[in-house]
Order: C-alpha cells, then structure tokens, then sequence
C-alpha cells in the first residue's frame, strides 16, 4: 500500500514513497521555544505522529529529523526581561514541549536538532551563498539573501511578488538592506544580546537559515518531505527554498506537506479574545490527554478544525465507547468458532480504514469506519452471536486503529498528575477544575472498596445506599456501570 499525500509544490495528490528505496526521510519545523506551546501548534505536530505512525504501520521506515528554534528575537527579548541566559530560558520550555507530546503521544522525532548546536553549519551555507552572488554584507554585519538570484521565488506558495517594490515592508527586521524582498541570513550582535564569533562576523542567525542548515544536515541536499503549519508556507517555507536550491543547485524537497490552521468556536485563537489555550489548560479543566489528541486529529490535516468544548466532550465519549468495547472483547466469555458475518465485517473495517488513510491521511474516514464496525460488533455480542474467533478479528481491527490513533489504552492519569504539579509549582491551583480536584483525591483502592460496599448494599436491597454510593462517585469523577460480566468504573 502507498500513502498518496497531497503536495503543497505540485499542487496535487503525490505518492510519498523514498526516493532511495530505504527510509522516508523528513523534515518538521519544529517550536520556538518561548512559552508554552498551544493546541494550534499541537494540531499540526499531531497530524505529523499520524503520517508517521501510518508510514509505519504499511511498513515504511521512516527518519524523521525535527528542529527545536532556542534563539530568535522573542528568546532573546524574554530571557533578557527574565534576566536568565538563553539557554537556561529556553530549557525550561523545551522540556514543558517534550511533556506535552508525550502526555498526547506523539512518537519522538529519530533526530532533534537545536538551532544554537548548528551554528558553524549555517554559517557555512551563508559562505556558499556568498561565493554564488546571492548573500551580500550590509555595513553593520548582517548578512541577506538576494531573492533577484532565485527567479523561482514563490513556487511553493504560488505567489506573484514581482509587483512588489522596494520600501515595501516583507520581511520584518531592523537593518539596511538593498531590496525590501532581501531577507535575513545572520544579524549582527547588538550590544549585550546573545551572539557567536564566526568567520563571517559576530552575530546570530536568522530564522530561516536554520532550518536549511540542519535538514541537509542529516537528510542530504534533496530529500522525501518536508511538513509544517501552513502558516509556515510563506515566508520561511519559500525563504528555504531559494536559499537552499540557490547552495546546491538541486530541489531541495520533492514533497511538501501543511497542516490547517485551527479555529476556537469560530475564531482564530488569541488571548485577546479569551481563547487561547494550551494543553496544560486544558488538562487543568479536566479533560483527558486522549481525548485532546482525539480531538485534534479526527479533522483531516487538510481541513480547518474549529475546536470547540463540546466537541472535546464527544471525543471523550468516542475513546469511552472504544475502550469499553476493547474490555468487552478481552474480558467476555465468548463460545468456540465464528461468526461469517463478523469476519467480513472486520475485513471491511480494516481495508475501509487503511484506504481511507492513504487517501491524504483521511482521518474522518478512517475513524467512521471503525466505529462502525464497533457498532456492529457490538450487537451481534448482545444477541449471543459473537465467537472466539470473531474476537480475535475485532482485536486486529483495534490494533490497526490504536496503531495510528493511540488512544485506546488508558495512560491518562499520568498527564493529569504532572499538571496538577506544575499548576502548584506554577501557582495555578485556581485553574484547576474543583471536578477534577476531587476525583485526583480518590484513590484506586478507595472506589474499589466503595463499588464493594455497593455490590453489597444491592444484595443486602439497600437500594438507597447503593445509589448513594453512586452519586458520591459521581460527584467525585468516578462513573460505574453495571455490566453482565461485574461492575466496571471510569474517571471522567
């Protein structure tokens, strides 16, 4: 099976395959680190762990190298107001980065590459532009590309630039330049603010360079993928491009994938209009690291997700239905054979499923089709039809799906239990969910002592206590429920 991914530079469905027949190799542009990342920034690195997750599961390696930007104008800026070096500003956010993809399970990249470990690389590359006529020195010590010498600038974003004139403001920075269209390779060191010593002056690299630096770095002059937010598309995608391809005369991605901006109930997402979030705020409300992932991945990568709470509530009932099929099928007691119906119910899940995602990463599509198969199954267990070997069918069809979307085992505790620690490291405890407060203070052993008084209470037909019982739990986060097979609890 090939994934066919669509191709931002083509403009068209493109098989993504290697190009040297061995492992896909790819570039993500990775976070600034900061802040704290928000759940736009979370959608797009999610959609990349979908893409790699089913490169995988149709036995495609995959080298996957992301970068992590620890110097730019907002680093600097913050570190200086925080009176830390940039480093010791910069590590404590990306270590909140690396907890929040884990607490979401995103798989990590095979190769992390950090701007400020790369210095003599980018600096290298400048020196090729240099020698090809297309960097130039302005009098202060910053370096320019000049995009005169990249006649294909655009390509990528198929925007017409040729109208625009000098004066015009492109690319935001502080220093000469001969054309408005001229952008930033390195900026001189200004007074106090973090700099190297390089063969082509003190100074710091811009933006853009480092992302060509370190692709080519670890993939070579070409190579498979490159992915990023579509916010990204224009300039630093296209800015990649012409300064890559101007050093080495060869494309420097033959494929290019981006992801959607999100919305908030509607609205593009600031703080100015109340809705901004990240994961940690988020998980202070209560909600489930899985369900957030959910949530951020059923929208195809293609299409504008508008988030919303309720549709939050309904990716945690999804993952409900989903895990309590899971224990249905491993804890039931099901008669020897099977069902014809079942099998080929099954079949058609799992070939509806992988079709629908190498079709451009459907993720809609794939998830209905496994939900209805869920349904299905599920009535052919309440009529006494399902078998041995149905369940093993159905097993497969989880496994294929959880492959890709995670979020059928129960590893939620953990991402709840680091942000309730860093809400008080932080001196946040005011944003955390009173719901949420009380379920964290009832321990495993305390519900299962109480769903025993319950049990109990209900042979004894002490009903009132029994559903007292029950609302105390409820109250507390804790859902029960009554099945053939015993009782069995959640966390909300």
């Amino acid at each position: 099976m090939t994934l066919r991914l669509f191709n931002t530079l083509t403009g068209q469905l493109d098989a993504l395959v290697p190009a040297d027949g061995k492992a896909l190799r790819m570039y993500a542009c990775g976070p600034t680190v900061y802040d704290y990342g928000h759940i736009g920034n979370f959608r797009t690195f999610l959609q990349i762990d979908i893409l790699r997750r089913f490169l995988h599961l149709i036995g495609t390696p995959v080298f996957h190298v992301m970068n992590i930007t620890d110097v730019d104008d907002k680093i600097i800026r913050n570190a200086a107001q925080a009176g830390l070096p940039i480093g010791e500003y910069t590590a404590r956010y990306e270590q909140a980065f690396f907890e929040d993809l884990k607490a979401l399970r995103v798989e990590i990249p095979e190769q992390i590459a950090r701007a400020t470990e790369h210095i003599p690389r980018m600096v290298e590359l400048i020196q090729k532009l240099e020698a090809a006529g297309a960097a130039y020195r302005t009098g202060e010590g910053s370096w320019y590309f000049r995009l005169a010498a990249f006649p294909e600038y655009g390509k990528l974003s198929k925007k017409d630039l040729s109208g625009i004139e000098d004066g015009a403001r492109v690319d935001v920075d502080e220093y000469e330049k001969d054309s408005a269209r001229d952008f930033a390779l390195w900026k001189a060191a200004k007074p106090g603010e973090t700099s190297w010593e390089t063969p082509i002056g003190r100074g710091r690299p811009g933006w853009h360079i480092e992302c060509s630096a370190m692709a080519m770095e670890y993939l070579g002059e070409s190579f498979d993928l490159h992915c990023g937010g579509e916010d990204l598309m224009f300039p630093h995608h296209e800015n990649e491009i012409a300064q890559s391809e101007t050093a080495t005369g060869k494309p420097f991605a033959r494929h290019w994938m981006h992801v959607r901006f999100l919305l908030v109930d509607g609205r593009k997402m600031s703080k100015s209009e109340g809705n901004f979030f990240t994961l940690r705020d988020l998980l202070l409300k209560g909600y489930k690291a899985s369900a957030i992932r959910l949530a951020l991945i059923s929208v195809p990568y293609r299409h504008q997700l508008n988030f919303t709470f309720e549709g939050l509530a309904d990716a945690t009932n999804a993952i409900d239905r989903l895990r309590t099929f899971h224990q249905r099928l491993t804890a039931g007691a099901f008669a020897m054979g099977s069902n014809q119906a079942v099998q080929d119910a099954a079949k058609k899940a799992q070939t509806d499923y992988r079709d629908a995602l190498a079709n451009d990463l459907n993720t809609a599509e794939a998830r209905a089709a496994i939900f209805g198969f869920v349904r299905e199954a599920n009535t052919i267990i309440d009529r006494g039809l399902f078998h041995i070997s149905d369940r093993d069918a159905a097993l497969a069809v989880l496994k294929d799906f959880d492959a890709v979307f995670d979020v059928i085992e129960d590893r939620d505790a953990e991402p709840t239990r680091r942000a309730l620690e860093w809400a008080a490291q932080s001196g946040r405890q005011a944003e955390v969910a009173p719901a949420l407060l009380a379920s964290q203070s009832l321990t495993d052993e305390a519900v299962a002592a109480l769903i025993g008084e319950r049990t109990l209470a209900k042979q004894q037909r002490n009903f009132a206590r029994a559903d007292q019982i029950r609302a105390e739990l409820a109250e507390k986060g804790v859902v029960i429920e009554d099945a053939k097979d015993g009782v069995r609890w959640k966390r909300k």
